[in-house]
């Protein structure tokens, strides 16, 4: 599924929304191959299940047999012993029957299960897929202001319901980070599911240790200690919880004393000061000045073009300048937006393409990186969450009509562009607001290639967009800043070429005029 994208200017920044190695979590179409490696294990599973029942019911038939024997046998030992054949079998089934049982009992039924398990367990995720499997779901719920009921109960489309355990699992994972506000709201989820009934492996006593530090780590003593005290009814011995209680009391006594005995401006002060901790109170601070209008934008709250504006946008049919391939069959170009101008084609990939690219890009997935501007080489980010893989020209046909196509339509040359760039967002896949051109603070960010800056960016997700990152001086253009918005719900593939300067000498002439 290729989700649909919408295109917006923030001030003077544009973000795109849409919906091998590890690192499991940025990338839904390698996940995939791990619900395929548990499909197998249940079936695995099912085969030992089946071989223990038919060994416990031999050992049952037996049982059951041995029963009825010894109960007759019993009942006259010396005439049931009298009787030669009988003493033959008693000497039979002690000497060699009873070891063949303890064989049967012994035997262990889960070698196959076991081995299974063993040769699958080097393709499971870590401890780090996990965390960052649960992270993403906290950014969704940031992002598209999703309260911790509807993710639980699972009203988002396709998904299952959380449990309990998976709650507190959230919880604990947004603690270990010091991150006290999702520790809240999702040890809050994990206790009104046990209030209502819900059966589980977690106590309420664990809850509520967590969610009375993680309330009083926010400022809000008074809650703290009610969950404190709630805690001790369930456990009075509890050692840390005592100590909490003791220190909220004696913190709250002092409060309430400066308070009485302070005067009316004082008053005022304090109050300031208690709306301000409430304001204040939320998700950790971010290292992103942006997020809120980033946020803003993928929720689709963001600046709409004037009715003046939109008037000048249009959608036509073009020959790219009677190109001898598009003077029969024109592309579709539509206008979509004007600063910086940004121009969508439809129809560019065929179905069949977008396959075939997804099908060579799958097995060489790595995870995504960035250019690091202290160092200029590349790696990870945390604000960059997919998988990407780059496909040649040379290697198949496809590749090679694309790129030249690309180049048919944009009129500029592809020889010293970078390789076709596919990426495949993961669990809450997203990319932070960046720009494609490398900046004056980083000279060197493509120096290895020799082929200048990115002039332009062209992108493909069913449709493709194309915009140029550079004015024709070759400043970088700002308003170019854009994102990938968190994936909520689907699986986005993108495909991406970064065009660069080296060649477009003649095909997009130099000019001092930034406006030009």
């Amino acid at each position: 599924m290729v989700p649909r994208g919408v295109w917006c200017v923030l001030l003077t920044c544009l973000f795109y929304t849409s919906s091998a190695d590890k690192d499991f979590f940025t990338s839904i179409g390698q996940m995939t191959d791990l619900l395929y490696t548990e499909k197998d294990l249940v079936t695995s599973l099912k085969d030992y299940i089946r071989a223990e029942e038919s060994k416990l019911e031999q050992v049952k038939t037996w049982a059951q047999k041995l029963d009825v024997l010894s109960a007759t046998a019993t009942q006259d030992p010396e005439g049931f012993l009298g009787h030669p054949v009988n003493a033959f079998k008693l000497m039979k089934r002690l000497n060699t029957e009873w070891g063949e049982l303890e064989s049967l009992v012994l035997k262990d039924m889960s070698d196959g299960f076991i081995s299974n398990l063993t040769i699958q367990r080097q393709h499971f995720p870590n401890d780090d897929d996990q965390t960052g499997a649960a992270k993403a779901l906290m950014r969704l719920q940031d992002t598209y202001r999703l309260d911790t009921q509807t993710i639980s109960t699972g009203e988002l489309p396709g998904e299952g319901p959380m449990t309990v355990e998976d709650c507190f699992e959230l919880g604990k994972i947004a603690y270990s980070d010091a991150d006290y506000y999702h520790t809240e709201l999702w040890m809050e989820q994990a206790l009104k599911q046990l209030d209502g009934g819900e059966e589980s492996t977690v106590d309420m006593v664990t809850i509520l240790d967590y969610l009375s530090y993680s309330i009083y780590q926010q400022g809000e003593l008074e809650r703290a200690l009610d969950y404190t005290k709630r805690l001790l009814k369930l456990d009075s011995a509890h050692q840390r919880a005592n100590g909490n209680l003791k220190y909220f009391e004696y913190q709250l006594a002092k409060q309430k004393k400066v308070e009485a005995e302070e005067g009316l401006k004082e008053k005022e002060e304090r109050e300031r000061e208690k709306r301000e901790v409430s304001e204040k109170k939320g998700r950790p601070a971010d290292y992103l000045p942006e997020r809120r209008k980033y946020e803003q934008l993928c929720r689709g709250e963001g600046i709409k073009m004037t009715p003046r504006r939109q008037s000048r946008m249009f959608c036509r049919y073009s020959d790219n300048n009677r190109h001898p391939l598009y003077m029969l069959g024109p592309v579709k170009q539509e206008d979509e937006w004007d600063r910086p101008r940004i121009i969508r084609y439809h129809d560019i990939l065929s179905n069949s393409e977008i396959e075939k690219v997804k099908e060579l890009a799958k097995p060489r997935l790595r995870r995504a990186t960035v250019h690091d501007p202290q160092t200029g080489k590349l790696t990870t980010a945390h604000y960059r969450v997919s998988k990407s893989a780059w496909l040649t020209a040379y290697e198949d046909p496809v590749v090679d009509k694309i790129n030249q196509r690309i180049e048919d339509i944009t009129g500029l040359n592809v020889k010293t562009a970078e390789e076709l760039q596919v990426a495949n967002y993961g669990v809450g896949g997203q990319y932070e607001p960046h720009f494609d051109f490398g900046r004056k603070d980083e000279p060197d960010a493509f120096k290895e290639l020799g082929t200048g800056n990115r002039i332009a960016t062209w992108l493909i997700y069913g449709s493709a967009v194309f915009w140029y990152n550079l004015f024709a001086s070759g400043e970088g253009d700002y308003s170019t800043r854009h994102a990938a918005c968190p994936v909520l719900v689907g699986n986005k593939w993108v495909s991406n070429k970064w065009i660069h300067e080296r060649g477009q000498e003649f095909r997009r002439r130099c000019t001092l005029d930034e406006s030009d």
